[in-house]
């Protein structure tokens, strides 16, 4: 029996025609145990929370999206307030977007900052979104690591400079149901280079499900999927990447 953890998921979004309580269903039917719901605005928080709270094995994090305007900005006061509840596990999702600039990239950096400063405070990891702005995420993970703070590069995309740049300061690395894309080959080279603990997998849902299901809305028990794909090049069994990812999220996640 596999045990999985989906280190990235938006259950609360409203993008589902099944309700939190089915998806969880779903994902324990593929061998899903933890899930791990992300914050992507301060607004939303309590619906992240409420999901988290609905089931022993589902924890959230406290965060605003780096390209995310018109909502409240994060202070490191406030994200350490709200991180107060024991269901609250990491803090993010923070990073740099220079993909859309409704943010401006200088404004980014500080919402940033202020999510580092309360993973400083909290001891918590930081959960790290980048898109075109792989030069200064990194400068920043090491920013954080200076200050004893580390995370996890969710949704990776980039290449092996970038996430050895990422492991050296400390970090996770994260593979969605982009690895399984026909492609990506270059993103599943990574995938094979990345220390056994180190790797996580998540599904970002309900964005990028993995083949066979691209294009569709995606859920947390398709994580299944990338977990084969990201396993059959390492060469590894389903079972081994499952233990191994589910014992970093764990560890990261100080769960065990």
């Amino acid at each position: 029996m596999i045990e999985l953890a989906d280190s990235h998921c938006h259950m609360d979004f409203p993008d589902y025609e099944a309700s939190p309580v089915e998806l969880m269903g779903n994902a324990r039917e593929q061998g899903v145990r933890y899930l791990l719901n992300i914050s992507v605005c301060l607004e939303d928080f309590p619906r992240v929370l409420e999901v988290a709270e609905s089931d022993p094995e589902v924890y959230a994090t406290v965060g605003v999206h780096p390209n995310y305007d018109g909502v409240e900005e994060p202070t490191a006061d406030r994200l350490v307030e709200l991180a107060a509840h024991d269901k609250v596990v990491g803090i993010g999702e923070t990073g740099l977007d220079y993909f859309r600039h409704h943010v401006e990239p200088a404004d980014q950096q500080a919402r940033f900052r202020a999510h580092i400063e309360a993973g400083r405070r909290l001891g918590l990891p930081l959960i790290i979104h980048s898109r075109e702005a792989r030069e200064d995420t990194v400068a920043m993970a090491r920013e954080a690591a200076d200050q004893g703070v580390s995370g996890v590069m969710h949704c990776f995309a980039e290449d092996w400079d970038t996430a050895r740049a990422a492991l050296d300061a400390g970090f996770y690395i994260s593979f969605s149901g982009i690895v399984t894309f026909k492609n990506a080959a270059d993103l599943r080279e990574v995938a094979k280079k990345v220390p056994a603990d180190r790797i996580l997998v998540e599904t970002d849902a309900p964005y990028l499900a993995p083949e066979p299901y691209r294009g569709k809305t995606n859920q947390p028990a398709y994580v299944r999927y990338t977990a084969e794909r990201v396993a059959a090049e390492r060469g590894e069994s389903l079972e081994e990447l499952a233990a191994a990812t589910t014992e970093n999220f764990l560890r990261l996640f100080r769960l065990g």
